[in-house]
């Protein structure tokens, strides 16, 4: 098994000591339990080594706020336990995965979290129907050294605890303040700075922006087929809201949420829309609220960081 090049200066990050001892030591040399007793502190969670697996997992069920699925209480053990494992990495010293339990107001604060301290966000979708609070989970990957990527998930479950002791209850919205009505959303700021026609209704605007795949079958899908960008406007010039779905390719997901998150704009869920195509396309959906203007920009940044058709 490979080495966890930095294991002794990871025990010496554990213990307080001010200099660690730069040398690669395998894995196999070490203790599991040593390296737990290293890994825990850096990441804030309880862990196991999986032998067969060559697996360090790490745990943290969900245990602040009580969740109602289906109207039962759901325990932790159900599915609701955030986790982090590595493992020799082919490239890096390890490579990560994992699952962190988030409540909607906690999205935005662990994604920023992670994303500055080198981990991937992944996926972020919902496990339940008629929960309550409403449960999402993001799903993470990496590769690197643990000394970097396990600090970032924990202070991204820093972030979740430090929101909770100030609010203990799970915001029911971003914005309380209601939306300007009826709509009157002025079409050329948004074309202007998206660089593409939209389609005015009721003083609402989308803008629809179509890519290129082939479907398992070999057929050509584009635009009218759902393989697209989109984004629809709302509410008054000055104040609205834009919700809408990017359309990108797996190189393309870490730069698009980094270029929406700079803007203020959340990221609400990530996923697939279909199987078998190629190149690979993956979605995400967002909802952000400001002017049309700033709005716009935020948008334009991450168009930026594609390779569109």
């Amino acid at each position: 098994m490979r080495a966890f090049r930095s294991l002794h200066c990871l025990v010496g990050l554990a213990i307080g000591w001010s200099a660690c001892i730069a040398a690669a030591a395998p894995l196999a040399d070490a203790a599991p339990e040593t390296t737990l007793a290293a890994v825990e502190p850096l990441i804030g969670m309880k862990g196991s080594y999986i032998a067969a697996e060559s697996v360090y997992k790490f745990t943290r069920p969900r245990t602040d706020i009580p969740v109602r699925v289906d109207g039962s209480m759901l325990p932790p053990f159900m599915g609701l336990t955030t986790w982090a494992a590595f493992a020799p990495g082919g490239r890096t010293e390890v490579m990560l995965a994992g699952d962190i339990v988030v409540f909607q107001d906690e999205v935005d604060l662990v994604m920023d979290a992670l994303m500055e301290g080198g981990v991937a966000v992944t996926a972020l979708h919902n496990h339940f129907f008629f929960d309550d609070p409403k449960v999402y989970f993001m799903h993470i990957g990496g590769e690197g050294t643990i000394e970097t990527l396990a600090p970032a998930i924990r202070s991204a479950l820093g972030k979740i605890d430090d929101l909770r002791r100030r609010v203990p209850v799970p915001k029911a919205a971003f914005n309380e303040a209601p939306l300007p009505s009826p709509s009157s959303i002025t079409s050329e700021p948004i074309r202007t700075s998206l660089g593409y026609e939209g389609q005015a209704k009721d003083g609402m605007v989308k803008v629809v922006i179509g890519r290129s795949i082939n479907m398992e079958c070999g057929c050509p899908a584009g635009k009218e087929f759902g393989v697209n960008t989109w984004a629809a406007f709302a509410g008054a010039d000055d104040d609205a809201v834009v919700d809408g779905d990017f359309a990108v390719l797996e190189s393309e997901l870490q730069p698009v949420l980094k270029a929406l998150r700079r803007g203020g704009i959340h990221v609400v869920s990530i996923h697939h829309h279909m199987t078998g195509e190629t190149p690979r396309m993956l979605f995400l959906h967002y909802w952000g609220r400001g002017p049309t203007t700033s709005l716009a920009a935020t948008l334009r940044s991450a168009l930026d960081q594609q390779k569109l058709d």
